[in-house]
Formats: structure tokens, sequence, C-alpha cells
């Protein structure tokens, strides 16, 4: 009985999501903030522990990515992710709202199972 080895061959990988993007306005706001008063610095998204519900999203600029830092590209923008919150934040979609008496980013993450009442915090 002969015994043949035959080469294993790679099953192709799949691609996973971005973990993150920007909408069309939150890109235009980035851009103008990139290009006027936080100009040479990126904005960092983490997630920290506080809030009605538990987690809340937290937006600082840095002068530089930190080791912990995941690199998201959209619409020719970079932006840092904490290494920490990327679970958290995988499929987010960050966008800019208006309206009549507020203006801000906002966050639409997959992941949320639900979020207090006056929406500043959420669960996974």
């Amino acid at each position: 009985m002969s015994t043949s080895t035959t080469p294993m061959t790679a099953k192709p990988r799949r691609e996973l999501p971005p973990l993150m993007q920007l909408t069309e306005a939150a890109a235009d706001r980035l851009r103008s903030l990139y290009e006027g008063g936080e100009a040479g610095k990126l904005l960092r998204i983490s997630v920290s522990t506080k809030g009605c519900s538990g987690m809340s999203y937290d937006m600082n600029w840095v002068a530089e990515a930190g080791p912990q830092d995941e690199t998201v590209k959209s619409h020719g923008l970079t932006v840092l992710v904490d290494r920490k919150a990327s679970l958290f934040l995988i499929g987010t979609t960050m966008d800019y709202k208006t309206d009549k008496l507020t203006s801000g980013f906002t966050f639409e993450n997959p992941n949320e199972k639900g979020r207090c009442g006056c929406g500043e915090s959420f669960h996974v």
C-alpha cells in the first residue's frame, strides 16, 4: 500500500469587515477639523466604561498613533482606534449630524444591544 502525500492547499481567507468607516458627512467634518484647528493631529476613538448602560465612545486628539492603536482609512482620511475597543467597534459607521440645536459625530454600531435613555452610553 502506497501512501502519497498531497500538499495541503490553503483555504482562501475570508475578508474581514472593515473595523470602521466614515460617512461622507463625517469625512467632510473631520477633513475640516484636520485642516483647521486640529492640523497635524489625528482623531483617536476608544470605548470607556461609563454611563448608564456601561460603555461610552471617547474621542481625543493625538499627535501620532500609539503602539495600541489600529489605523482606519476612509475617504482618504486616517482615524485611530484603540486596539482594546476594536472588538466593540467592528462594522461601525461614524456619521456627522446637524440638528436644530445640536451637531456632532454619531456612531451606528451593529454590536450594540441597547442604549441608555439619553443616548450617551451603550451596551454590547
